[in-house]
Protein backbone atom coordinates (compact mmCIF):
# COMPACT_ATOMS: atom_id res chain seq x y z
CA UNK A 1 0.00 0.00 0.00
CA UNK A 2 1.35 3.40 -0.97
CA UNK A 3 1.35 5.97 1.89
CA UNK A 4 -1.15 8.78 1.35
CA UNK A 5 1.43 11.52 1.80
CA UNK A 6 3.45 10.40 -1.21
CA UNK A 7 2.74 12.05 -4.58
CA UNK A 8 -0.36 10.58 -6.20
CA UNK A 9 0.17 7.96 -8.86
CA UNK A 10 3.31 6.44 -7.35
CA UNK A 11 3.09 2.96 -8.79
CA UNK A 12 5.32 1.08 -11.20
CA UNK A 13 4.29 1.73 -14.79
CA UNK A 14 4.00 -1.04 -17.35
CA UNK A 15 6.00 -0.75 -20.53
CA UNK A 16 4.38 1.34 -23.27
CA UNK A 17 4.47 1.08 -27.01
CA UNK A 18 7.00 3.87 -27.53
CA UNK A 19 10.52 2.54 -28.11
CA UNK A 20 13.27 4.92 -27.10
CA UNK A 21 16.79 4.86 -28.45
CA UNK A 22 19.96 6.90 -28.30
CA UNK A 23 23.72 6.97 -27.88
CA UNK A 24 26.00 6.06 -24.88
CA UNK A 25 27.20 7.98 -21.31
CA UNK A 26 29.80 9.78 -18.52
CA UNK A 27 32.05 12.56 -16.64
CA UNK A 28 34.70 13.06 -13.88
CA UNK A 29 36.24 9.59 -13.53
CA UNK A 30 39.40 8.84 -11.61
CA UNK A 31 41.07 5.94 -13.45
CA UNK A 32 43.83 4.06 -11.76
CA UNK A 33 47.32 5.07 -12.77
CA UNK A 34 49.49 2.28 -14.10
CA UNK A 35 52.94 1.74 -12.69
CA UNK A 36 55.89 -0.56 -13.11
CA UNK A 37 55.24 -2.38 -9.84
CA UNK A 38 54.00 -1.35 -6.40
CA UNK A 39 56.02 -2.04 -3.26
CA UNK A 40 54.17 -3.39 -0.27
CA UNK A 41 55.96 -2.75 3.00
CA UNK A 42 55.97 -1.52 6.57
CA UNK A 43 57.36 1.83 5.35
CA UNK A 44 54.96 4.11 3.48
CA UNK A 45 57.73 5.97 1.66
CA UNK A 46 57.99 5.26 -2.06
CA UNK A 47 61.43 5.24 -3.76
CA UNK A 48 62.33 8.40 -5.68
CA UNK A 49 62.66 8.52 -9.46
CA UNK A 50 66.46 8.69 -9.12
CA UNK A 51 66.52 5.58 -6.93
CA UNK A 52 64.34 3.70 -9.39
CA UNK A 53 66.52 4.76 -12.30
CA UNK A 54 69.60 3.46 -10.49
CA UNK A 55 68.10 0.01 -10.10
CA UNK A 56 70.00 -2.31 -12.46
CA UNK A 57 67.46 -5.13 -12.65
CA UNK A 58 63.74 -4.97 -12.18
CA UNK A 59 62.71 -6.84 -9.01
CA UNK A 60 60.45 -9.84 -9.43
CA UNK A 61 57.11 -10.40 -7.66
CA UNK A 62 57.69 -12.05 -4.30
CA UNK A 63 61.26 -10.79 -3.96
CA UNK A 64 62.10 -9.20 -0.56
CA UNK A 65 64.15 -6.00 -0.74
CA UNK A 66 65.69 -3.69 1.85
CA UNK A 67 64.45 -0.09 1.71
CA UNK A 68 66.67 2.94 2.32
CA UNK A 69 65.52 3.19 5.93
CA UNK A 70 66.36 -0.45 6.61
CA UNK A 71 62.79 -1.75 6.52
CA UNK A 72 61.92 -4.86 4.52
CA UNK A 73 59.68 -4.58 1.49
CA UNK A 74 58.09 -7.24 -0.66
CA UNK A 75 57.52 -6.76 -4.38
CA UNK A 76 54.00 -7.56 -5.56
CA UNK A 77 52.55 -8.06 -9.00
CA UNK A 78 50.27 -5.02 -8.63
CA UNK A 79 50.35 -2.49 -11.44
CA UNK A 80 48.20 0.16 -9.75
CA UNK A 81 47.61 1.53 -6.27
CA UNK A 82 44.25 0.60 -4.73
CA UNK A 83 41.83 3.48 -4.09
CA UNK A 84 41.81 5.08 -0.62
CA UNK A 85 38.80 3.06 0.55
CA UNK A 86 40.82 -0.13 0.32
CA UNK A 87 38.83 -1.72 -2.50
CA UNK A 88 40.97 -3.91 -4.77
CA UNK A 89 42.36 -2.13 -7.80
CA UNK A 90 41.38 -3.60 -11.14
CA UNK A 91 44.44 -3.60 -13.40
CA UNK A 92 43.82 -2.36 -16.91
CA UNK A 93 45.74 -3.73 -19.88
CA UNK A 94 47.52 -1.15 -22.05
CA UNK A 95 44.97 0.61 -24.25
CA UNK A 96 42.02 -0.54 -22.17
CA UNK A 97 39.66 1.80 -20.36
CA UNK A 98 38.89 1.31 -16.65
CA UNK A 99 36.07 -1.22 -16.09
CA UNK A 100 33.55 1.44 -15.04
CA UNK A 101 34.13 3.36 -18.27
CA UNK A 102 33.94 0.17 -20.33
CA UNK A 103 30.53 -0.50 -18.85
CA UNK A 104 29.03 3.00 -18.92
CA UNK A 105 30.35 4.22 -22.26
CA UNK A 106 30.86 1.01 -24.19
CA UNK A 107 28.42 -1.67 -23.11
CA UNK A 108 25.03 -2.55 -24.48
CA UNK A 109 23.96 -3.33 -20.93
CA UNK A 110 24.41 0.28 -19.80
CA UNK A 111 22.64 1.54 -22.92
CA UNK A 112 19.72 -0.81 -22.22
CA UNK A 113 19.45 0.38 -18.60
CA UNK A 114 19.43 4.01 -19.71
CA UNK A 115 16.77 3.38 -22.34
CA UNK A 116 14.75 1.46 -19.77
CA UNK A 117 14.89 4.38 -17.34
CA UNK A 118 13.86 6.95 -19.93
CA UNK A 119 11.06 4.82 -21.32
CA UNK A 120 9.76 4.36 -17.76
CA UNK A 121 9.93 8.14 -17.26
CA UNK A 122 7.97 8.80 -20.44
CA UNK A 123 5.36 6.14 -19.61
CA UNK A 124 4.94 7.67 -16.17
CA UNK A 125 4.41 11.16 -17.59
CA UNK A 126 1.96 9.88 -20.18
CA UNK A 127 -0.14 7.63 -17.94
CA UNK A 128 0.13 8.75 -14.32
CA UNK A 129 0.21 12.48 -15.07
CA UNK A 130 -1.18 12.92 -18.58
CA UNK A 131 -4.44 11.06 -17.90
CA UNK A 132 -5.26 12.84 -14.64
CA UNK A 133 -8.50 14.80 -15.00
CA UNK A 134 -7.73 17.27 -12.21
CA UNK A 135 -4.06 18.03 -12.61
CA UNK A 136 -4.12 20.68 -9.88
CA UNK A 137 -4.15 17.84 -7.34
CA UNK A 138 -0.97 16.25 -8.66
CA UNK A 139 1.81 16.39 -6.06
CA UNK A 140 5.36 17.54 -6.68
CA UNK A 141 8.12 14.93 -6.33
CA UNK A 142 10.49 17.49 -4.78
CA UNK A 143 10.74 17.03 -1.03
CA UNK A 144 9.08 19.96 0.73
CA UNK A 145 11.17 22.09 3.12
CA UNK A 146 11.45 20.46 6.54
CA UNK A 147 11.22 16.92 5.18
CA UNK A 148 13.43 14.10 6.41
CA UNK A 149 14.13 10.74 4.82
CA UNK A 150 11.90 9.11 7.46
CA UNK A 151 9.19 11.76 7.18
CA UNK A 152 9.00 13.00 3.57
CA UNK A 153 6.42 15.61 2.61
CA UNK A 154 5.29 16.78 -0.81
CA UNK A 155 3.23 19.76 -1.89
CA UNK A 156 0.23 19.85 -4.21
CA UNK A 157 1.01 21.51 -7.53
CA UNK A 158 -2.04 23.71 -7.90
CA UNK A 159 -1.86 25.79 -11.06
CA UNK A 160 1.90 25.70 -11.48
CA UNK A 161 3.02 24.32 -14.89
CA UNK A 162 4.37 20.78 -14.85
CA UNK A 163 8.09 20.14 -15.29
CA UNK A 164 10.68 17.37 -15.45
CA UNK A 165 14.01 18.10 -13.71
CA UNK A 166 17.18 16.25 -14.69
CA UNK A 167 20.85 16.22 -13.83
CA UNK A 168 23.09 16.71 -16.87
CA UNK A 169 26.32 14.72 -16.67
CA UNK A 170 25.90 10.96 -17.00
CA UNK A 171 22.14 11.43 -16.69
CA UNK A 172 21.30 13.21 -19.93
CA UNK A 173 24.72 13.94 -21.41
CA UNK A 174 27.73 11.68 -21.97
CA UNK A 175 31.02 13.56 -21.66
CA UNK A 176 32.80 11.32 -24.15
CA UNK A 177 35.70 13.65 -24.95
CA UNK A 178 36.58 14.31 -21.33
CA UNK A 179 36.33 10.66 -20.30
CA UNK A 180 38.44 9.49 -23.23
CA UNK A 181 41.12 11.98 -22.26
CA UNK A 182 40.85 10.84 -18.63
CA UNK A 183 41.15 7.18 -19.61
CA UNK A 184 44.27 7.72 -21.71
CA UNK A 185 45.90 10.25 -19.39
CA UNK A 186 45.25 8.47 -16.08
CA UNK A 187 45.59 10.11 -12.71
CA UNK A 188 42.99 11.63 -10.42
CA UNK A 189 40.18 14.06 -11.18
CA UNK A 190 41.51 17.54 -11.89
CA UNK A 191 39.02 20.38 -11.27
CA UNK A 192 40.95 22.77 -13.52
CA UNK A 193 40.87 20.29 -16.40
CA UNK A 194 37.14 19.75 -15.87
CA UNK A 195 36.63 23.51 -16.01
CA UNK A 196 38.49 23.63 -19.32
CA UNK A 197 36.29 20.79 -20.56
CA UNK A 198 33.13 22.73 -19.71
CA UNK A 199 34.49 25.66 -21.72
CA UNK A 200 35.71 23.79 -24.81
CA UNK A 201 34.10 20.32 -25.08
CA UNK A 202 30.57 21.14 -26.22
CA UNK A 203 30.94 19.24 -29.50
CA UNK A 204 32.51 16.11 -27.98
CA UNK A 205 29.41 14.87 -26.16
CA UNK A 206 26.44 12.60 -26.87
CA UNK A 207 23.01 12.04 -25.40
CA UNK A 208 22.49 9.24 -22.92
CA UNK A 209 20.56 6.50 -24.77
CA UNK A 210 16.86 7.24 -24.66
CA UNK A 211 17.20 10.76 -23.28
CA UNK A 212 16.67 12.83 -26.44
CA UNK A 213 13.55 10.92 -27.47
CA UNK A 214 11.98 10.98 -24.00
CA UNK A 215 12.62 14.69 -23.48
CA UNK A 216 11.29 15.56 -26.93
CA UNK A 217 8.14 13.56 -26.20
CA UNK A 218 7.74 15.27 -22.82
CA UNK A 219 8.01 18.72 -24.42
CA UNK A 220 5.42 17.79 -27.05
CA UNK A 221 2.99 16.92 -24.26
CA UNK A 222 3.50 20.27 -22.56
CA UNK A 223 6.02 19.37 -19.85
CA UNK A 224 8.85 21.85 -19.30
CA UNK A 225 12.28 20.16 -19.29
CA UNK A 226 14.68 21.68 -16.74
CA UNK A 227 18.33 20.81 -16.09
CA UNK A 228 19.80 21.16 -12.58
CA UNK A 229 23.57 20.60 -12.61
CA UNK A 230 26.68 21.30 -10.55
CA UNK A 231 28.40 22.58 -13.65
CA UNK A 232 29.58 26.17 -13.24
CA UNK A 233 27.25 29.02 -14.12
CA UNK A 234 30.30 30.68 -15.67
CA UNK A 235 30.11 28.08 -18.47
CA UNK A 236 26.35 28.40 -19.00
CA UNK A 237 26.62 29.25 -22.70
CA UNK A 238 28.91 26.30 -23.38
CA UNK A 239 26.72 23.92 -21.35
CA UNK A 240 23.66 25.05 -23.27
CA UNK A 241 25.60 24.48 -26.52
CA UNK A 242 26.56 20.96 -25.39
CA UNK A 243 22.91 20.12 -24.67
CA UNK A 244 21.91 21.47 -28.09
CA UNK A 245 24.69 19.49 -29.79
CA UNK A 246 23.41 16.27 -28.19
CA UNK A 247 19.81 16.99 -29.17
CA UNK A 248 18.71 17.65 -25.58
CA UNK A 249 18.08 21.41 -25.67
CA UNK A 250 16.97 24.11 -25.55
CA UNK A 251 18.16 25.37 -22.16
CA UNK A 252 18.17 28.93 -20.79
CA UNK A 253 20.04 29.94 -17.62
CA UNK A 254 17.85 30.42 -14.51
CA UNK A 255 14.79 29.26 -16.43
CA UNK A 256 15.36 25.76 -17.80
CA UNK A 257 19.07 25.56 -16.91
CA UNK A 258 20.19 25.85 -13.27
CA UNK A 259 23.92 25.72 -12.56
CA UNK A 260 26.21 26.14 -9.54
CA UNK A 261 27.09 29.74 -8.83
CA UNK A 262 30.44 31.08 -7.67
CA UNK A 263 31.12 29.86 -4.12
CA UNK A 264 27.99 27.72 -4.04
CA UNK A 265 28.22 24.20 -2.59
CA UNK A 266 27.62 21.08 -4.65
CA UNK A 267 24.23 20.42 -3.02
CA UNK A 268 21.20 20.90 -5.26
CA UNK A 269 18.33 21.36 -2.79
CA UNK A 270 18.47 25.17 -2.84
CA UNK A 271 18.15 25.19 -6.63
CA UNK A 272 15.46 22.52 -6.51
CA UNK A 273 13.38 24.67 -4.16
CA UNK A 274 13.69 27.69 -6.47
CA UNK A 275 12.54 25.56 -9.40
CA UNK A 276 9.68 24.11 -7.35
CA UNK A 277 8.41 27.60 -6.54
CA UNK A 278 7.82 28.25 -10.24
CA UNK A 279 7.00 24.77 -11.53
CA UNK A 280 5.31 21.62 -10.32
CA UNK A 281 8.10 19.06 -10.68
CA UNK A 282 6.35 15.79 -11.51
CA UNK A 283 9.46 13.73 -12.34
CA UNK A 284 13.20 13.85 -11.68
CA UNK A 285 16.11 11.87 -13.15
CA UNK A 286 19.72 11.55 -12.04
CA UNK A 287 22.72 9.25 -11.64
CA UNK A 288 23.43 10.15 -7.98
CA UNK A 289 21.13 10.17 -4.96
CA UNK A 290 21.94 13.86 -4.53
CA UNK A 291 20.05 14.48 -7.77
CA UNK A 292 16.87 13.77 -5.78
CA UNK A 293 17.68 15.14 -2.31
CA UNK A 294 20.76 16.34 -0.46
CA UNK A 295 19.45 14.43 2.57
CA UNK A 296 20.89 11.23 1.09
CA UNK A 297 24.43 12.63 1.33
CA UNK A 298 24.72 13.32 5.05
CA UNK A 299 28.51 13.10 5.59
CA UNK A 300 28.19 11.04 8.77
CA UNK A 301 25.88 8.41 7.26
CA UNK A 302 27.49 4.93 7.10
CA UNK A 303 27.44 3.07 3.79
CA UNK A 304 24.74 0.62 4.93
CA UNK A 305 22.53 3.41 6.28
CA UNK A 306 22.72 5.32 3.01
CA UNK A 307 21.82 2.20 1.04
CA UNK A 308 18.92 1.34 3.34
CA UNK A 309 17.54 4.88 3.08
CA UNK A 310 16.62 4.15 -0.52
CA UNK A 311 14.41 1.13 0.06
CA UNK A 312 13.75 1.13 3.79
CA UNK A 313 11.80 4.41 4.07
CA UNK A 314 8.57 5.91 2.74
CA UNK A 315 10.55 7.10 -0.30
CA UNK A 316 10.82 3.58 -1.73
CA UNK A 317 7.66 3.86 -3.94
CA UNK A 318 9.15 6.85 -5.76
CA UNK A 319 11.74 4.85 -7.68
CA UNK A 320 10.39 4.32 -11.19
CA UNK A 321 7.32 6.39 -10.29
CA UNK A 322 8.50 9.99 -10.12
CA UNK A 323 12.21 9.41 -9.46
CA UNK A 324 14.31 7.74 -12.17
CA UNK A 325 17.91 6.60 -11.63
CA UNK A 326 20.51 6.18 -14.39
CA UNK A 327 23.59 3.90 -14.09
CA UNK A 328 27.01 5.39 -13.31
CA UNK A 329 29.81 3.09 -12.08
CA UNK A 330 32.51 5.62 -13.06
CA UNK A 331 32.39 8.28 -10.32
CA UNK A 332 30.23 9.82 -7.64
CA UNK A 333 28.99 9.53 -4.08
CA UNK A 334 27.96 5.90 -4.49
CA UNK A 335 31.52 4.64 -4.99
CA UNK A 336 32.72 4.20 -1.44
CA UNK A 337 32.96 1.65 1.33
CA UNK A 338 35.40 -1.06 2.37
CA UNK A 339 34.70 -4.79 2.18
CA UNK A 340 33.32 -4.96 5.72
CA UNK A 341 31.05 -1.97 5.05
CA UNK A 342 29.62 -3.31 1.81
CA UNK A 343 29.10 -6.95 2.77
CA UNK A 344 27.17 -7.92 5.93
CA UNK A 345 28.90 -10.18 8.49
CA UNK A 346 26.55 -13.09 7.76
CA UNK A 347 27.67 -13.06 4.10
CA UNK A 348 31.23 -14.11 4.87
CA UNK A 349 32.25 -17.29 3.08
CA UNK A 350 35.59 -19.05 2.84
CA UNK A 351 36.29 -21.31 -0.11
CA UNK A 352 36.85 -24.75 1.48
CA UNK A 353 39.23 -25.56 -1.31
CA UNK A 354 41.52 -22.66 -0.40
CA UNK A 355 41.54 -22.95 3.38
CA UNK A 356 41.05 -20.21 5.91
CA UNK A 357 42.41 -16.79 4.97
CA UNK A 358 44.67 -15.24 7.62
Amino acid sequence: MIPARLPAGFALVTAGAVLLSGCAAAVIAAPLAAGAGVLKAGSQDRPSRRQRAQTQAAPKPGQVLTAADGSKVQVTALTALPPPDGAPAAPAAPGNAPPGMQYLYGSGEAAALSMQAYQALWNYLRTEIGYRRDKTQVRSVVLAPGSTLDNPRFETCGKRPHAVVLDIDETALLNLGYERDEATRGGAYDAARWSRWEQTGADKVAAVPGAAEALAAARREGFTVIFNSNRSAASAAQTAAALEHAGLGPAALFDTLWLRGEGETSGKDSRRQKIAQRYCVVAMAGDQLGDFSDLFNAPEAPVATRRNSVGGTLLAPLWGAGWFMLPNPVYGTGLKGGVDEIFPPDARWTDPGQGAKP
